[in-house]
């Protein structure tokens, strides 16, 4: 692919970039506050049987899961493994929601796990300099 044409992928990179970095550490937080859902409803009961704590101890966990993935995404090297873990996390999040009967909200993950597993393609496409480069990277002068 020519220089130029790898230059008009950098835009959509760091679009897919911030929405699979971002969206995950919000939703992330949120197991922890439950402001935008009562996340422990979402666990099917045949799963939700086979945890050793709590519905919240176990959202708790999958806080920290999600936070972990999204600062990969954002501030690793290595964004496009941590686009393929979130594509995989969605899928299992989708998994237990077609068990528990929530089949609106499965297919919406599966969608955002396609958009997830384009990041990792894009990632491939970019050129090395802007694919290293984190959010957080210090200006040069």
């Amino acid at each position: 692919m020519a220089v130029e044409t790898r230059r008009d992928v950098v835009p959509i990179f760091w679009a897919l970039k911030l929405t699979f970095g971002l969206t995950p550490i919000v939703a992330g937080l949120d197991k922890f506050t439950n402001l935008l859902v009562l996340w422990p409803k979402y666990i099917a009961p045949a799963f939700a049987g086979m945890i050793p704590f709590s519905a919240q101890g176990f959202m708790y966990l999958v806080g920290v899961t999600e936070i972990v993935a999204g600062i990969g995404v954002l501030l690793s090297p290595w964004t496009r493994v941590f686009a393929w873990i979130v594509a995989i996390w969605l899928w299992c999040i989708a998994l237990d929601l077609i068990v528990a009967g929530f089949y609106d909200i499965a297919v919406r993950d599966l969608v955002m796990s396609v958009g997830a597993l384009c990041l990792a393609r894009v990632t491939q496409l970019v050129p090395e300099d802007v694919a290293r480069k984190r959010v957080l990277t210090p200006a040069r002068v």
